[in-house]
């Protein structure tokens, strides 16, 4: 019986499998981070007393994937923590990916008045507040002073810690967010193992 080339060379062979799983690894790695999962870590008070400096979160890609598959714009739900490009980000200057929560969608008046957001639609001429149902979690007051109608494809945002300059958001310079720098929604805090939690 005549031996193969890989029989008289195991070590190739073997050499063979290890480069073929390592390029298998890398390549789901970066499908994985482009279409389904990503991670993060917070840095900040931002969003503080919901996240705070050191929490690994994994942000939900499959909602923008599938918008993208469909041909149409991901938009996130009001009230919901998402991480998105910083559209203001330059190499090497400030952070590239920030994570805050969705106060307003294009088309809306937001106000920030008296130490409250208030967010008027056709469906709330007079106004209502976007953190009704986010359980509590947003501190308050809220500090700043805001009159805007939100372009359209684009979201208003703000962290959770709202007094003084604790949050660099759409209430004072960072301005409004366009939907298409949005990553994804924050799905689970995976650290601290004490604190594991979804969103």
């Amino acid at each position: 019986m005549e031996n193969t080339y890989f029989r008289r060379h195991p070590f190739l062979k073997d050499a063979l499998n290890i480069i073929a799983f390592v390029l298998c690894v890398l390549v789901g790695t970066v499908l994985i981070n482009s279409f389904v999962f990503r991670s993060f870590s917070v840095l900040g008070p931002s969003m503080e007393k919901t996240l705070y400096t050191g929490d690994r979160l994994i942000v939900n890609r499959i909602p923008v994937t599938v918008a993208q598959i469909e041909g149409k714009t991901y938009q996130p739900d009001r009230g919901q923590v998402i991480v998105f490009r910083n559209p203001q980000y330059a190499s090497g200057i400030g952070d590239e990916y920030i994570v805050k929560r969705v106060i307003g969608f294009g088309g809306e008046r937001v106000v920030v008045k008296n130490g409250k957001i208030t967010v008027y639609n056709d469906s709330h001429p007079k106004g209502f507040n976007p953190d009704d149902d986010n359980h509590g979690e947003p501190g308050s007051p809220t500090t700043g002073s805001v009159d805007e109608i939100v372009p359209d494809g684009e979201l208003f945002v703000s962290g959770d810690h709202r007094q003084g300059n604790f949050s660099y958001d759409s209430r004072n310079g960072l301005g409004t967010i366009p939907l298409y720098d949005v990553v994804g929604p924050v799905w689970l805090r995976i650290y601290p193992f004490n604190k594991i939690r979804t969103f």
